[in-house]
């Protein structure tokens, strides 16, 4: 049986959730996963079903099927089949750990993507990510030519084929032209001190002020720098023992660890904006083993 993903974000009102299992139950569908949030600060309502189709109806068909009820509700909907692989490009500068991270999930299956490519404006891991069969682009980026090499990014997006871009510790800011083409398909991560010790060596920076928590961010990208929606988040505890180096090393953990999981939310459609916030609904019971190794 075929199965797929219903992402549903609408204006609230009585009836929606029993309109939406109506009709797919009256479409030969069986629902496996459900959940659901009412936000009254906004007045929406966000909803992700998974379900099957037992009598082999179509995607077609149910889009079709469904549309009636999306209209009626002036949903903001899709469904998705429940298997392709999201296509993904990595960029990544000269802190590799994310990168690392990425391409030993990827290549376990943990994390069920395709990666189309990497994107550095630097060689450091070229030969890496050619040993692993995947295209490796260097688009050097300086203040001169900061226009020509966002040209060929967008070049190797549309190449690609490319439906979500993951900055792996990608040190270049995008234009907000860029960001607003691809507004919600694009992942950032960084420490979590912001707005505090900013610039270089921002674990250094929290070392010397006694930090007691180090922790990361996962966000989606727009044109405010580092203020998108955020996706992820996560802490580990530090202590007046440990050195600007065990702060550094901690902090790559973490850095990975979180932007797995965002990219995991991301790519089975658990996450919504609302806006300037994110809705993610937990991962259904068969992917959340994947999704919380390492």
């Amino acid at each position: 049986m075929d199965s797929y993903v219903l992402t549903v974000k609408c204006p609230s009102t009585r009836g929606i959730v029993a309109a939406i299992a109506n009709c797919l139950t009256d479409q030969g569908c069986n629902l496996t996963d459900s959940h659901q949030f009412d936000d009254p600060l906004t007045g929406q309502f966000f909803m992700r079903v998974t379900f099957v189709s037992e009598k082999g109806t179509s995607q077609a068909q149910l889009i079709e099927g469904f549309a009636p009820v999306a209209q009626g509700f002036a949903m903001d909907w899709a469904i998705h089949a429940g298997t392709p692989r999201m296509k993904v490009l990595l960029l990544v500068s000269n802190f590799g750990h994310c990168l690392n991270d990425l391409l030993y999930r990827w290549r376990i299956g943990a994390l069920p993507i395709d990666i189309v490519g990497v994107v550095s404006n630097h060689h450091s891991y070229q030969k890496q990510v050619v040993n692993h069969d995947i295209p490796f682009h260097h688009i050097k980026v300086t203040k001169e030519n900061k226009p020509d090499a966002e040209a060929r990014l967008l070049a190797v997006v549309e190449e690609t084929g490319a439906e979500l871009l993951v900055l792996a510790r990608y040190m270049q800011v995008l234009s907000d032209a860029l960001c607003t083409r691809m507004s919600g398909r694009i992942i950032n991560i960084h420490h979590s001190f912001l707005p505090s010790f900013k610039g270089a060596n921002p674990y250094k920076q929290a070392y010397e002020r006694g930090v007691k928590l180090i922790g990361a961010t996962a966000h989606y990208v727009t044109a405010e720098l580092d203020e998108g929606p955020i996706i992820e988040q996560d802490t580990v505890r530090v202590t007046h023992a440990q050195s600007a180096e065990d702060y550094v090393s901690l902090g790559r953990d973490v850095e990975a660890q979180v932007l797995a999981r965002a990219i995991h939310a991301h790519i089975h459609h658990r996450v919504f904006q609302n806006g300037n916030k994110t809705v993610v609904f937990p991962a259904s019971p068969g992917s959340y083993a994947s999704e919380r190794m390492g």
